[in-house]
């Protein structure tokens, strides 16, 4: 694997662009038809490629729909990496959250997750991206501290922190449905902010 410190080959970065007209394409029919309204074979003709060849980036339509919340997810492990050491490890994450706060990184993420909405396919994607961060979250913080924190806390602290995520983006959804629009994604940036001031705050009553 690349490191963040290499420059890509342009096998790499052609592969990178690819995969990248894959989920745009996908995205872009989930929202005009609705997931399970289109099939591979239409996706792949929308980027100019064989069928066999979605096959080598996409196991499915649904997984290729969960890919930008696979993305959010790795960035923001990268930026906890990043944060130094010693820093309290929910002001890490209030802190990534900033970093991550532009449309770039939020619109995708909240497209993914609104599209997704009431297929089960999908949703099963969706929840795979948080499970899998949420162990990526351990090893990151055993990194980071070593054996200094209980098994437990860590656990817990990583398993608080992906559902705090989630229930920003359901409460977001009931309010704003299929709303994209700048304000909506600014109140979806307000939303992860305050879920997380709640854990830091150890959910003390408003």
């Amino acid at each position: 694997m690349t490191s963040s410190l290499e420059t890509p080959s342009r096998r790499e970065l052609n592969k990178a662009a690819t995969r990248q007209s894959i989920v745009l394409a996908a995205m872009q029919l989930a929202q005009e038809r609705g997931l399970g309204g289109f099939t591979v074979e239409e996706i792949a003709d929308a980027v100019g490629i064989s069928r066999r060849t979605f096959f080598n980036y996409f196991s499915s339509a649904e997984e290729a729909i969960a890919a930008p919340t696979f993305g959010f997810l790795d960035a923001a492990l990268d930026r906890f990496r990043d944060r130094p050491k010693g820093e309290p490890l929910l002001e890490s994450v209030i802190q990534i959250l900033l970093a991550l706060a532009d449309n770039e990184f939020i619109e995708p993420m909240a497209q993914s997750f609104l599209v997704s909405h009431g297929n089960e396919p999908a949703i099963r994607y969706q929840l795979q991206a948080f499970d899998e961060c949420s162990d990526k979250i351990v090893t990151a913080i055993r990194e980071r501290e070593g054996d200094s924190l209980d098994d437990v806390y860590v656990h817990a602290l990583a398993g608080s922190v992906m559902s705090c995520g989630k229930a920003a983006l359901e409460v977001w959804l009931a309010e704003r449905g299929a709303d994209l629009s700048p304000s909506s994604l600014d109140r979806l940036r307000g939303l992860l902010m305050a879920s997380f001031e709640h854990l830091k705050s150890g959910f003390a009553a408003p």
